[in-house]
């Protein structure tokens, strides 16, 4: 089980807040040559892979994020979000999706769950230990550690929400984790380190 790095006091513990996750799946997948997140793996599509794990922890309040061919993936998500929110700038980079789907949120929500549609390797457990390390730190940011780095899945609280919708072009919420304004923990989640950019990468999961 992932454990919350840099624990202080339980300052959230006996909250009840309500949380938003936002599943990122507006990108154009110009490596992979096709709308990735459509694709089938194991069962699921790669969307419905992201919005499973995300209702698993938000039941009711996931929030998908659609750009490029934003028909196609919608109508592979089939019914497991709740919410849709259209970037129109998505060409601009991933900045622009985590601002539109945050400003969604502001004044709903005390938390965002920030997930990337294409980590296909994570679950609702995953999700579970990063809110639980959030409830008992009662810190600004938790992030997934991976791969010697800090980065999605991430949850933001509301003290982040201005920065976020600010956010522009590639520049991604991991400049908030890095930088040193927002109090931040951390859940040790390897999978996170695995995603979907090419044809090659999805052909080695599925032999796995």
């Amino acid at each position: 089980m992932p454990g919350c790095a840099s624990i202080s006091a339980m300052t959230a513990a006996n909250r009840h807040p309500k949380i938003a996750a936002l599943v990122l799946a507006a990108g154009m997948s110009s490596r992979f040559g096709a709308p990735k997140l459509a694709v089938p793996l194991k069962g699921t599509t790669l969307v419905q892979h992201a919005l499973l794990a995300a209702q698993d922890v938000c039941p009711g309040n996931v929030h998908l994020v659609l750009g490029h061919q934003h028909e196609v993936i919608e109508a592979a998500a089939g019914n497991l979000f709740d919410r849709k929110v259209l970037n129109k700038d998505y060409a601009d980079g991933i900045g622009a999706s985590i601002a539109v789907g945050v400003n969604e949120c502001t004044g709903r929500f005390d938390a965002v769950l920030l997930l990337l549609a294409d980590q296909v390797l994570v679950s609702g457990e995953h999700l579970h230990a990063i809110v639980r390390c959030w409830r008992e730190s009662g810190v600004d940011i938790v992030a997934s550690s991976y791969q010697d780095t800090r980065g999605p899945p991430i949850l933001f609280t509301r003290a982040t929400f201005a920065d976020l919708i600010a956010l522009r072009g590639d520049h991604g919420a991991k400049q908030l984790v890095d930088s040193g304004k927002f109090s931040v923990s951390s859940v040790d989640i390897p999978a996170a380190g695995i995603d979907i950019d090419t044809l090659a990468d999805l052909d080695a999961l599925a032999q796995h």
